[in-house]
């Protein structure tokens, strides 16, 4: 019985070896995918699908109650150009942000550089002004509402205490804006002082021996290492306090409810009450559509300036 040898010529087998490779890619690739279909299919289901129905809402007129739906184009965003409520909440939304979001990456860079000591009540502390990010919006607006309270409010005792009349902060169209900006800032300032202690950690302790070595002052050691180190981190609080401060809602809506005189109404509270007590939904997404346009360039205003200040 003999058996028959099989060769393989020299053109076969990088043509065997290509297929094979081909094959592994393709494994590859299908595994990949295999992996990131649970997250693409949240991503799509509860991201991308209620955006896209949100500006297919805004070019309707579109009753949140009952069946009523009719196209209508651009007629909601035509209808926004005139509409002096949506300017005014505009206003309000800007001006909260634009005071808010500065005021919050400060006070964070303040307290990192602080808390920044490994000692043991360094981390106590750094617990304790954290612990306020985590309370939900209805807690943090029910302590401060009592402590600004004009009767027995902590504040108005001690007014009192030093013989001045106490302010009803809440009511007052001059200092309601600034209350609420100030509990923001008591609810938020915890994550962006998280994140410059992280920048923190990153900066090799070598460059502060060296500005030792060389007696540089404290300002100058901030100055010239500390803060340029930080530059990265800086943006990306800017840009997450400023976005998370163009959408405030709960603030305004449990502690002055808009007022007084509309004066601390955010675009949000606008959404809000156009779509559940007028039922103009249609009208409702337009407004959130032009949040989001909003919230969406000043992210990309940011970083286009960081990128050209590191090139």
């Amino acid at each position: 019985m003999s058996v028959q040898a099989t060769s393989v010529t020299p053109a076969q087998a990088p043509e065997a070896g290509s297929r094979n490779g081909s094959l592994a890619r393709h494994r590859n690739a299908l595994s990949g995918y295999a992996f990131l279909a649970p997250f693409l299919l949240f991503y799509g289901v509860f991201l991308l699908y209620p955006f896209a129905l949100g500006l297919w809402m805004s070019l309707h007129d579109w009753e949140i109650v009952g069946d009523f739906r009719e196209y209508i184009g651009f007629l909601n965003y035509v209808e926004l150009w005139d509409d002096p409520y949506f300017w005014e909440a505009l206003k309000r939304t800007l001006q909260f942000a634009a005071m808010t979001a500065p005021a919050a990456t400060l006070l964070g860079l303040v307290l990192a550089l602080a808390l920044q000591k490994p000692l043991r009540i360094y981390a106590a502390l750094r617990a304790v002004f954290f612990a306020s990010n985590i309370f939900s919006v209805t807690v943090v607006t029910l302590v401060w509402a009592m402590v600004l309270n004009p009767d027995r409010g902590l504040i108005a005792n001690g007014l009192r205490a030093v013989g001045l009349a106490p302010i009803a902060f809440l009511a007052d169209k001059d200092w309601a804006m600034p209350a609420l900006m100030v509990t923001s800032l008591w609810w938020t300032a915890g994550l962006p002082m998280a994140l410059f202690l992280a920048g923190l950690q990153q900066i090799p302790p070598e460059v502060y021996e060296a500005a030792r070595l060389d007696k540089a002052s404290r300002w100058a050691v901030l100055r010239h290492i500390t803060l340029p180190a930080l530059a990265r981190t800086t943006l990306l609080v800017v840009v997450l306090q400023t976005v998370m401060h163009l959408q405030v809602f709960g603030q305004p809506l449990l502690m002055t409810r808009g007022g007084p005189a509309n004066s601390t109404r955010p675009l949000v509270q606008l959404i809000y009450e156009t779509s559940f007590r007028d039922w103009r939904s249609g009208y409702a997404s337009a407004i959130s559509t032009v949040l989001f346009v909003l919230m969406f360039g000043v992210a990309l205003l940011q970083f286009r300036l960081s990128r050209q200040e590191g090139e």
